[in-house]
């Protein structure tokens, strides 16, 4: 039997070029009118939060933190009605926003210090800025705090707790 000399370079074109046609047909083609599979659905992100009374915005002081439990009874959150309109801020005057109390480095509890309008966590110093999607300013945090989604019922001035924008330290679910 005689031996073949094979180049490198003829070597690569061929095999490259046989995974290509490979490739094009084991992959499917979907129209674009096609309704998405059962399996598309099982993966989506939207998460089944449920709806919780975060407060009444009247009575919620201007500057000063209001506690409450948002998804569920393990998760420490802050509404604060911050007294000016801010960004995804909702009520009458779209000034209260909401987040979580966990700082997102290592899950030790923010404060709000109503002097500077921010948040700081006492473990490792970082802060973030309600008044900007709670932002982190500085620290060993890397992310911001996760967001509360919030909804305001103007016929009987509440606000609920709806969602929550970010992952709430400790979990990779924010629904238990």
């Amino acid at each position: 039997m005689e031996d073949v000399k094979l180049s490198r370079r003829f070597f690569l074109k061929s095999t490259g070029s046989a995974a290509a046609v490979a490739g094009s047909v084991v992959i499917p083609i979907q129209s674009a009118n096609a309704a998405p599979s059962a399996a598309a659905a099982v993966s989506s992100t939207a998460l089944p939060y449920p709806k919780k009374v975060a407060g009444k915005a009247s009575a919620m002081p201007v500057n000063q933190p209001v506690n409450f439990n948002y998804p569920d009874e393990s998760s420490p959150c802050y509404a604060i009605r911050m007294g000016n309109p801010v960004p995804g801020g909702v009520g009458p005057n779209r000034d209260i926003v909401a987040y979580s109390a966990m700082c997102t480095h290592m899950g030790c509890p923010v404060t709000y210090d109503g002097g500077s309008r921010t948040f700081k966590c006492g473990c490792h110093f970082s802060i973030f800025d309600p008044e900007n999607h709670g932002q982190m300013v500085c620290g060993q945090a890397t992310e911001n705090l996760p967001s509360i989604k919030l909804e305001y019922d103007a016929a009987t001035d509440t606000v609920h707790a709806v969602g929550v924008d970010g992952l709430i330290y400790g979990r990779q679910s924010n629904v238990l």
